[in-house]
């Protein structure tokens, strides 16, 4: 017969009324018949598939509406897996072909009810011989003792699901045996409705009520399109056991139970389960592309967060405008109040004073351009050790080609590039041993799922929801995690304590009362690629010495912390982006430690990282940006080595620290925030100081309670944090440039040491010390085109400047009214004076180089006293050199300095040769900030609204 002979539509329309076995025959007689049977996939393949009893909708419970790719495979996969049960050849003696004949033949039907041939399950049973079917016709068919199953059986409801009830306890001896379609109960004398210790059991389409199925090694199970109410599944040292497209509901405790180490006595059947569940792996899903992340919604649960805005950082000469004019204004606020004093300051002093000038003869150089004439005296300071960093953040292409560079090197990886990577994920995401779940819907109950005492379970593809907690995973015991939506549970998502470990990858974790994921008690997971957002707490949290391995993933919208760690807890966090939280993007309190590396955190409502209570983390080459208040908080003793970091276009401070903390700020870019660079105060924040709108104060109260519920006192291990030899706050060969006020803000009463850093073009001072009753060490920085003063020391500082190149400030070069030493500087260039001492300044002022184009080199007012000797000054065109008040005289020491006046351009040239140009340090400067794959880092995209800040950080009120 020729397909031909009639058109394709009328061949699909005859053969779509073809019973399973014709079709199987007529795909067998030539590939034009063979391809016609095929085409059939969404007709007739879709009725046989819908149309079995013993089957539902293969999508069924996640996704009942969405379609399969091929009916026909479909129908194949519910076909093959319900037979597992006949491949047990164990008992027979002949050939597998011979045996199956023999089955097939001799397989009787025993019908059990009021008008079949038995009358109860029982007997029946006693009668069967192996492989028989027994068909349970409709009603309710009650067994009032245990019932033993000892011979391999099918156990087949009639009718549709719900006609058959079956109220029994059946305990299982034989090696194998079926049970479809029927609604199972409880007997009157016990809970437990099927158990088996050494068998093969398989239940397809059946619902369970009220009860319990127990499955112990080397026994072993396929559960199959099942719905539980109110029960569940107790596992103990399962070798291998299949839970697929089942329904769990209404669970007073865990709907599933995994309990022990899985068994080297291993069933008949886990072979053929393997292969099975290899043949049903389900397809990776694709996390979404993030450059710059942004909170998508996909379907998988609301976000908190309003629609997100972004604009595209401008790098200028200057700085970004993040704030309009009037916005700045209002965010400086107390600051600008601080340098009133300096508007009017020079017309009434210098009429009180008498200048002294020097006994060298006046240039003879003269243009009617200043310009001109100020370009003639310019000295050539460029060749210094920091030079090359200061030319990178002066240049506008480079540091935008960096932003751009960034935002590639610390793009989120998929789960198939982590796991190419990872050999050790590998291993895990293809391991098939203990219990597979798959598909699987979880809801309003208790539980979901309890791992403990060395058990093992793969969870794929599966939905948690409105419980208490998803999955509880416990000593020792290990939990893999692969494409599984987990959301508004009342307490954390997914719990791991007492060792636990495993493999969570690939996840939608949202939308949960308590943290999404909960690691405690040296619980050790990877946790990969998953999105993890809009909880009302933290997204993760580690707790009392867990530890864990966080990586790609995206974490945003949570209320509290995206990832929280305290309490000795020591996680190794990298490649994450953490976004739009409504708290910190990493809260490190209480001694919590961690290696944070190569992390994007973002437009977070209060500070990027925060980091406090002995807290002491490794943070480097991170990008924290864009943030709405503080990129960085380092808060009351907080410690840490925070390295190679860009922190950039936050709403507040680059970096805020206090007095109290001990943090190493070594290597970092911290530019184009609103307000500091980096600021040091003595005090606490408190929550009325907060601007309006930053959101809820978070307890510290309850977190604590929530971590230490769990540490027993038997099982805790207890170990110091890490220790390093810290006794000064360190900030060093940092870039701090572009700043909207102060590059750096000291306001302390702790010591400080600034070595070695690059402070140019902040919209300020380039380095303010407001307070310090300990000595401030500034030493070899180069502090160039601030919007005001290089460096300002305010009254009753302690303050010590050695080796700094300050050039071409916009006011003057340093101002001071304080104590110390100002020593073997170049202050050259600035605007105004070069140096002035103001007040009760003392200061020992010694072998410094000092050029002034416009005003004095070195001007003292009021009370100002100390030691001026041996300082280069040049004599500008203003013929000032130093500006002294009579009334001091005594107290003032001026002696052996060299006023110089020159001619002729090559005798400036010489100026800065020996020494070179500070800073001067020797070796040369360690190269600059470097993400981890040794790319430069650099910065992308920032907000633009508006905000207050009064002098406090902005960042969160855990604690």
């Amino acid at each position: 017969m020729e397909v031909s002979s009639l058109p394709v539509e009328l061949w699909q329309l005859i053969l779509s009324y073809l019973r399973l076995p014709d079709l199987g025959r007529c795909s067998l007689v030539c590939k034009a018949w063979y391809e016609l049977v095929l085409s059939l996939d969404k007709t007739r393949w879709r009725q046989l598939c819908l149309g079995c009893l013993e089957h539902r909708h293969p999508n069924w419970p996640n996704q009942p509406s969405v379609e399969p790719r091929s009916w026909r495979e479909a129908f194949k996969q519910h076909y093959l897996a319900s037979k597992t049960w006949t491949k047990n050849t164990q008992d027979l003696e002949s050939s597998n072909c011979l045996s199956l004949f023999r089955r097939r033949k001799g397989r009787r039907q025993l019908c059990v009810g009021a008008a079949g041939e038995f009358s109860s399950l029982r007997a029946a049973l006693a009668a069967a011989s192996p492989y028989d079917c027994l068909v349970l016709l409709p009603g309710v068919h009650e067994e009032q003792g245990e019932v033993l199953l000892k011979v391999p059986v099918e156990v087949v409801g009639q009718g549709n699901l719900g006609d058959v009830a079956l109220l029994a306890s059946i305990d299982q001896h034989c090696p194998t045996a079926r049970l479809c379609n029927m609604v199972f109960m409880p007997a009157r004398f016990t809970s437990v409705l099927y158990k088996t210790t050494s068998g093969y059991v398989q239940f397809d389409n059946c619902n369970f009520e009220s009860g319990q199925l127990q499955i112990h090694a080397p026994g072993t199970c396929q559960v199959k399109f099942c719905t539980f109410s109110q029960s569940s599944i107790h596992l103990r040292s399962m070798a291998l056991c299949v839970l697929e497209n089942c329904e769990f509901t209404g669970s007073e405790n865990a709907s599933v139970t995994v309990e022990g180490c899985p068994s080297s006595d291993r069933n008949w059947a886990c072979k053929h389960l393997a292969v099975l569940a290899k043949s049903c792996t389900p397809s990776m899903r694709e996390p979404d592309p993030a450059g710059c992340p942004t909170a998508k919604q996909d379907g998988w649960g609301e976000s908190l967060l309003g629609p997100v805005r972004t604009c595209e950082i401008v790098v200028g000469e200057e700085r970004s405008s993040f704030l309009s004019a009037v916005g700045a204004q209002a965010l400086l606020g107390s600051a600008q109040e601080d340098t009133e004093f300096r508007e009017n300051l020079q017309a009434a002093k210098e009429e009180e004073c008498p200048a002294l000038n020097s006994n060298s003869s006046d240039s003879d150089l003269h243009s009617d351009d200043e310009e001109d004439a100020q370009a003639v005296y310019k000295l050539p300071y460029q060749a210094h050790s920091l030079s090359h960093t200061l030319a990178d953040v002066t240049h506008s292409r480079l540091q935008s080609n960096r932003l751009h560079a960034l935002q590639r090197d610390l793009k989120l990886k998929s789960l198939q590039q982590e796991l190419q990577q990872d050999k050790e994920a590998q291993s895990l995401a293809n391991s098939l041993q203990g219990c597979i779940i798959r598909q699987c819907l979880f809801r309003d109950g208790k539980g979901g799922i309890f791992i403990y005492a060395q058990g093992q379970a793969k969870l794929e593809g599966s939905i948690f929801r409105d419980l208490t907690y998803a999955v509880r995973c416990i000593q020792n015991s290990k939990v893999i995690m692969l494409r599984n939506d987990i959301h508004h549970c009342k307490a954390s998502g997914i719990f791991l304590r007492l060792s636990a470990g495993g493999l969570i990858a690939d996840n939608n974790i949202h939308s949960n009362c308590e943290a999404g994921v909960d690691i405690r008690k040296g619980a050790n997971p990877l946790v990969l690629c998953n999105k993890i957002h809009s909880g009302l707490r933290s997204g993760i949290v580690v707790v009392g010495n867990g530890k864990g391995i966080i990586r790609s993933n995206q974490i945003y919208g949570n209320k509290e912390a995206g990832i929280y760690i305290l309490y000795n807890g020591n996680p190794a966090v990298s490649g994450n982006h953490i976004f739009q939280g409504l708290a910190a993007g990493i809260a490190v309190n209480e001694n919590g430690r961690g290696q944070i590396t190569g992390n994007i955190i973002c437009e977070n409502q209060w500070g990027g990282v925060d980091i406090r209570h002995g807290g002491d983390p490794v943070l480097r080459n991170n990008l924290i940006s864009c943030g709405y208040s503080d990129g960085m908080v380092v808060g009351e003793h907080g410690k840490g080595l925070i390295e190679g970091n860009v922190i950039y276009g936050n709403k507040g401070c680059g970096v805020w620290m206090m007095s109290s903390s001990l943090p190493h700020l070594i290597n970092n870019e911290i530019s184009h925030n609103s307000i500091y660079g980096v600021a040091v105060f003595c005090r606490k924040d408190h929550a009325a100081d907060y601007s309006h709108g930053q959101g809820r104060s978070e307890s510290f109260q309850e977190e604590r309670e929530g971590a230490g519920g769990e540490n027993d006192s038997d099982s805790e291990e207890d170990y110091p944090a890490a220790q390093r030899p810290i006794s000064v706050a360190l900030v060093e060969l940092n870039s701090i440039n572009h700043n909207g006020a102060a590059g750096l803000h000291v306001k302390s009463s702790e010591a400080l040491n600034i070595i070695a850093n690059v402070i140019h073009a902040n919209c300020d001072d380039g380095v303010a010390v407001l307070q310090s009753s300990q000595l401030t060490c500034i030493a070899n920085n180069s502090i160039s085109c601030n919007s005001r003063e290089g460096v300002l020391v305010e009254a009753e500082c302690q303050v010590e400047l050695r080796g700094n190149g300050i050039y071409e400030n916009s006011s003057h070069g340093i101002v001071s009214k304080g104590e110390g030493v100002i020593a073997e500087n170049d202050i050259i260039g600035n605007h105004r004076c070069g140096l002035q001492l103001l007040q009760a300044a003392d200061m020992k002022v010694t072998k410094n180089r000092i050029q002034s184009f416009r005003d004095y080199g070195i001007a003292l007012f009021d009370e100002a006293k100390g030691l001026v000797q041996e300082n280069l000054i040049f004599q500008g065109t203003s013929k000032k050199s130093i500006l002294r008040p009579m009334s001091n005289a005594e107290d003032c020491i001026i002696q052996n300095n060299v006023l110089l006046t020159f001619k002729k351009r090559f005798d400036m040239e010489c100026m800065l040769i020996n020494p070179p140009a500070r800073p001067h340090i020797e070796g040369g400067a360690p190269e600059s900030c470097t993400a981890a794959d040794g790319q430069r880092v650099s910065s992308i995209t920032t907000r633009v609204d508006g905000g207050c800040h009064n002098h406090r950080s902005i960042f969160c009120t855990i604690l």
